[in-house]
């Protein structure tokens, strides 16, 4: 009898944790197969959820749709990372924001050596309501989702490194 008092909660547990890491596998499966873009009159409506790096979305839609290039605004929740570009160093000073609002993204779709390259601005909020902003280095969706709009544009445009500047500079030609 006391041999299976000691079963029953152990196979309770057991089925529990089953149970918890079908539940995970599911969660993720429908987020691995959810959408994360749509084509528009204009270019592409993008919706990324939690966990989702926003610039490697980015880069792939602009790889999958051979985007020439292209301007996109966004905004949602984020985990994200500025840098304020220091002309003497020619490096970004890092600065980490966590689980912010993205109150409004600003970015831009080229190319370079052959792979997509982005010029991302934005500005987040803290729970008290204040504001910080600048060159965004990364972001990844936090609670919530991230809705960016796509405006496509007929040339594909190029960014090269210029110097004395030492930064990479879209070229319209």
């Amino acid at each position: 009898m006391s041999e299976k008092r000691h079963i029953f909660p152990l196979m309770k547990r057991y089925y529990l944790i089953l149970l918890l890491a079908l539940i995970g596998f599911s969660s993720y499966a429908q987020t691995a197969d959810t959408a994360r873009y749509i084509k528009t009159a204009t270019g592409y409506l993008m919706v990324l959820r939690q966990g989702d790096d926003v610039f490697k979305e980015i880069e792939k839609l602009a790889t999958a749709e051979k985007i020439p290039s292209a301007n996109f605004t966004g905004m949602g929740f984020v985990n994200a990372k500025f840098g304020f570009f220091d002309f003497k160093t020619k490096e970004y000073k890092p600065k980490d924001f966590k689980e912010v609002e993205l109150a409004s993204m600003n970015g831009s779709i080229a190319w370079q050596k052959g792979q997509p390259s982005l010029h991302v601005h934005g500005v987040v909020t803290d729970a008290s309501f204040k504001a910080f902003g600048g060159h965004l280095l990364s972001a990844t969706v936090s609670t919530g989702s991230l809705e960016i709009t796509v405006i496509v544009h007929d040339k594909k445009l190029e960014r090269k490194m210029e110097e004395p500047l030492g930064a990479n500079v879209l070229q319209l030609q």
